[in-house]
């Protein structure tokens, strides 16, 4: 029997240019939301911008006047790197952080400050680049747990099953089983989260993400500690997500080949500031990129691989 007392809040090196192939999935169905791929316009309304954010920690700057915007369907990837500021834009975006300046545009309202606590009801959902599951519970209740912010029966109408309550609970468990079922963990639903290998747990907490339906995705180094296979599975999963679904993804990713290979458009930070910003085409042959990532005015090393 799912205990459901617990609350959670889903907001609080060699590289090749490759392609992934996409993975056919069917997610659970959301009225307010048109399962087709999605046409980019010419000149498509941001669903999230950035302008002139600045943070800083104890007089360090992390970022300083980031300016940046996301169109709806798109993969949008930052890049830079370690310290470049990537993490904390993500927890700005989320609304982990404060800028000191600045202020951040999302479903057509103007924030100074995200409200991490209706993060998810503006549509936002991300994963961490450290992970955060419950370990003692299994794969299936980890997932529900994503929906936790969408229930409406009261504590009382969960201790004694109420209709309601059953009607959120058998919802909550389709709904989780077919994001399993689209990342391939179906087979480990019943284990705890806390005994799987890392690279699963890292599907896991993607699919408590997922599992609300979001429309902006922020995915923190998905990829981190996976294998070369998982690694592509993983972004098949990314994209077919974004081109079935029409979810617009943020990622953060330190494997050049994925980002590369995957992003519409890619933002490089570099000591907090913005550097470059354009497709994967434009960012691959910008100099300030190639410096930033390997200290030298060597634009064919870049292309050959970090």
């Amino acid at each position: 029997m799912l205990d459901t007392h617990y609350t959670f809040s889903a907001l609080d090196g060699s590289a090749s240019f490759r392609e992934f192939p996409s993975v056919n999935v069917q997610l659970p169905n959301r009225a307010s939301r048109v399962q087709a791929p999605v046409a980019l316009s010419l000149t498509p309304q941001p669903v999230l911008a950035l302008d002139d954010v600045t943070l800083s920690f104890g007089g360090l700057t992390a970022l300083a006047e980031i300016s940046l915007s996301v169109n709806p369907g798109e993969i949008r990837a930052i890049i830079g790197p370690n310290g470049a500021g990537k993490s904390s834009l993500i927890n700005i975006i989320s609304g982990l952080y404060r800028p000191d300046t600045g202020f951040i545009t999302l479903g057509g309202q103007v924030f100074r400050q995200v409200p991490a606590s209706r993060a998810a009801r503006l549509g936002l959902a991300r994963t961490f680049q450290n992970l955060a599951l419950f370990k003692g519970l299994t794969v299936l209740e980890n997932v529900m747990a994503g929906l936790a912010f969408t229930r409406r029966s009261t504590f009382i109408g969960q201790a004694f099953g109420l209709p309601r309550a059953r009607r959120e609970d058998r919802d909550a468990r389709e709904r989780a089983h077919s994001i399993l079922s689209f990342l391939k963990l179906e087979a480990h639903a019943d284990r705890l989260a806390g005994s799987l290998p890392y690279g699963l747990q890292k599907r896991v907490e993607m699919a408590r993400a997922l599992v609300a339906n979001p429309e902006i995705l922020l995915l923190d180094e998905p990829m981190a500690g996976m294998t070369v296979t998982e690694k592509q599975e993983m972004a098949g999963f990314i994209r077919s997500v974004r081109d079935d679904y029409g979810t617009t993804i943020i990622l953060i990713e330190h494997d050049i080949g994925v980002v590369m290979g995957l992003s519409d458009r890619i933002a490089v930070l570099d000591y907090g500031r913005k550097i470059a910003d354009g497709t994967p085409a434009e960012v691959r042959a910008d100099q300030a990129v190639i410096d930033a990532y390997l200290g030298v005015a060597r634009h064919d090393d870049f292309e050959e691989g970090i």
